[in-house]
This record gives structure tokens, C-alpha cells and sequence, in this order.
């Protein structure tokens, strides 16, 4: 079948000058944070600095390494199966292992490479903090720090989180794509969808039009509904049967070339009673607030603010989801939080997605969500913006 053309794709992969940057505005706040050297162990991270860009991190076998010097280009510790992927980036220096082999899974490369690398500061940067992981066997982690001599590990994650919250026009225009064609699709769902149908088969259908649309996957797709409104936004889609008065959220997490989407719709079936329409008023609302509210210097909790007194006025008995929306990027959700007490600083470049939810009568809930980007002025959706009024399914 072919695909259905939205506009022209932006191209795949990065230059070298992206890579270059990214590696400069590293270096330059390890000297800030007294740091030799970082360790990346996770998918993103790896990826963000380097360009390695595989399918195979599915698999949990093997691990993977990547070194970020104090001055000079990264260095890869990667399992044989991947190098000629990695010589393929702009990576020169590649030490490679016949992984799996437990007894000594890279540990001993990983320790020599960091051998090398002079100490200025005795600090070895590796990410410990909210929202950051270790990707290998706790017993190598511990070996590796016990043979890195004269290196003290110290938390990472806030200077990666502050790196990759700020986004390039390159990146931005993948996350872009991804909203256009997710967008597309929420639009033609009506006409694939029907009362009668799972939750299941409605979103089969619509996983199956946004891949001939051009996206790459959609690993995130969750769905949930109930009668005027449903009670978890996170456990579908199930096998239940949508009907009449019922109100339908999806919420997808769609990639272009490695790069997320993260927004909702929502739908009634046949009618909405006067409660399910002042709830999704009330929330769309809440979000054009948001929007009002971004902009350079501006604060995620003052986004928090803004959605969640449009919200209050509005009658929410509470907010189950814990924030307002989040960061958003390689992942599908990123640091920081839209939260009354993260605070982080917005500045041009950073991608959001703005999540008003709120209970609005026992056990019922509604959800909104879009995709935006910080400007010099401003914001800008990236999503096309949802019908102000509760689209119905007839």
C-alpha cells in the first residue's frame, strides 16, 4: 500500500557539526562541574553523543559503553556485533569485546579506557540521579568503579538532563514530523472507528495508518474508556467493547527517526452528556493557559499554575497523573516535570508537552495533551491543536 504524504520529511541522521556541538556544550559544563569523564551506559545517551542508532538495544544481553573525555572526541567500548554500526558515526576510537562473555562483559576495556584519561579534577561523572539509568550488571558497575583509580563518581544526571532538554532546529524538526503525522492520523480516526469495535481493534487500526503515513513505530499507544468519561488513561487498550455515551482517550508515543511524539485525543461516542463536554472544555482550556504561560524564562511550575487554576475554577476534584506534562525528545517523556514545585527555566529550544488531567466527578477522568517548543518570543505547538469541543463519533 502506499504511503500517504503529509510533507517533506525532514532528513535522517545528523551532521557531524550536530555531534560536534553537542560534544562541546558537554565538555564545556563538565569543566563547570569538575568532572574528567562521563559514562553513558543507556540507548539515548549513547545515541545523542555518537549517532548509533540500532534496533538492538531490545536486546538486554549485551552491554554497551561510551566515554565522554574532558577534551577530545568520545570513546566507544562496545560489544564486536555493533562496531561496524559504530565506525559507521563519526566515532575514530572503538575497543570492542566478543560479547556475551559474563566473565568479563567489557569490564576490563572500560577500566583501561579510563586508565587513560588524565585526572584534572578526580571526578568521574555517571548518571545516578531522578529520571537517569545504569544499563549493566550492578557487580561490573562496582568493578569498574573499584579498578577506575583516582576517580571519584559523582552525579551526571542534571548536567545530561540540562544538555538534552535544549533542543537543535535539526532535532526539533524530527519531533516536528512526528507531530504532523500523528496529528494526521488523529484527524482521519473518526472514519476508521465505530461504536461496537475493542479498544484493541481501534487502535490496531490507527498504529496501521500512522505507519502509511510515514512514521517509523509507535511503541507507545494506550488507550482507555468508559461511560462519560473513563478511570485510567494507562491500562488499555483492553478487549472492552466502546459504546454509545462512551468517551474513548488514545495517547500515543510515535517516532521519526528516533525522535517522539506524546499527545492524546479524545472522543464520545454518539452523545456526551453536559459534565463529559464541560470537562473537555475545561481541560482544552487549561492548556491554552499553558501556552499563554511558555515562554523564555518561565518556569514548569508556572506552567503547572496556569493549567492547574483553569482546572480548579473548572470544578477538578483532583489529578491523578502527579504532573502537567513533560519534557519530551529521544524519549517519550524527558526531564523536567511540569510540576508546582520542578521550577526548571525555560529557554528557546526546549520541547514540552503540556498534559492538563484532572478527576471531574468520582472514578471519571479527562485528559488533554499537545507538543510544544520553546521560542525566542514564545511557544509554538507542534501538534495541530485539538477541536476546541469534544469531537463525537456518530
Amino acid at each position: 500500500m502506499t504511503a500517504i504524504a503529509e510533507n517533506t520529511a525532514p532528513s535522517r541522521g545528523f551532521d557531524q557539526a550536530e555531534f560536534e556541538a553537542r560534544l562541546a556544550r558537554a565538555q564545556s559544563a563538565m569543566r563547570d562541574a569538575r568532572m574528567d569523564a562521563i559514562l553513558l551506559t543507556n540507548e539515548p545517551e549513547v545515541r545523542y553523543f555518537t549517532g548509533f542508532h540500532t534496533q538492538f538495544w531490545e536486546s538486554p544481553t549485551r552491554p554497551w559503553f561510551v566515554l565522554l573525555p574532558l577534551s577530545g572526541k568520545p570513546i566507544a567500548v562496545i560489544p564486536e556485533i555493533g562496531r561496524a554500526g559504530m565506525e559507521a558515526t563519526w566515532i575514530d576510537d572503538i575497543r570492542s569485546w566478543p560479547a556475551p562473555r559474563p566473565a568479563d562483559d567489557g569490564v576490563s576495556l572500560l577500566i583501561a579506557a579510563l586508565g587513560e584519561m588524565p585526572r584534572r579534577f578526580g571526578r568521574l561523572g555517571v548518571p545516578m540521579g531522578h529520571e537517569s539509568l545504569i544499563r549493566m550488571p550492578l557487580s561490573d558497575y562496582l568493578t569498574v568503579i573499584a579498578g577506575a583509580e583516582g576517580l571519584e563518581p559523582v552525579d551526571a544526571a542534571p548536567l545530561l538532563h540540562g544538555l538534552r532538554f535544549i533542543k537543535s532546529s535539526a532535532e526539533i524538526d524530527k519531533i516536528r514530523q512526528a507531530c504532523t503525522l500523528t496529528s494526521a492520523a488523529f484527524e482521519a480516526l473518526p472514519d476508521l472507528m465505530r461504536a461496537g469495535q475493542s479498544e484493541l481493534e481501534i487502535c490496531r487500526a490507527f498504529r496501521i495508518d500512522l505507519l502509511r503515513r510515514g512514521a517509523d513505530q509507535s511503541p507507545y499507544l494506550i488507550a482507555g474508556s468508559g461511560p462519560g468519561g473513563y478511570d485510567s488513561i494507562i491500562m488499555g487498550p483492553t478487549e472492552r467493547l466502546v459504546e454509545e455515551g462512551d468517551v474513548l482517550i488514545i495517547d500515543t508515543g510515535t517516532t521519526y527517526d528516533g525522535y517522539f511524539c506524546d499527545f492524546d485525543r479524545n472522543f464520545a461516542f454518539g452523545r456526551a452528556d453536559d459534565a463529559v463536554r464541560q470537562a473537555y472544555r475545561t481541560v482544552f482550556e487549561a492548556t491554552e493557559a499553558g501556552f499563554r504561560a511558555a515562554r523564555p524564562g518561565a518556569t514548569t511550575s508556572e506552567l503547572w499554575t496556569a493549567m492547574w487554576q483553569v482546572m480548579e475554577a473548572g470544578g477538578a476534584l483532583g489529578n491523578s497523573v502527579g504532573r502537567l506534562g513533560h519534557g519530551l525528545g529521544m524519549e517519550l517523556t524527558e526531564w523536567p516535570s511540569n510540576t508546582a514545585e520542578d521550577g526548571t527555566v525555560l529557554a528557546p529550544g526546549a520541547v514540552l508537552t503540556l498534559e492538563p488531567g484532572m478527576e471531574f466527578l468520582p472514578g471519571r477522568q479527562m485528559v488533554h495533551e499537545e507538543n510544544i517548543v520553546i521560542t525566542d518570543s514564545g511557544a509554538e505547538w507542534l501538534t495541530r491543536r485539538a477541536a476546541p469541543e469534544l469531537p463525537v463519533v456518530t
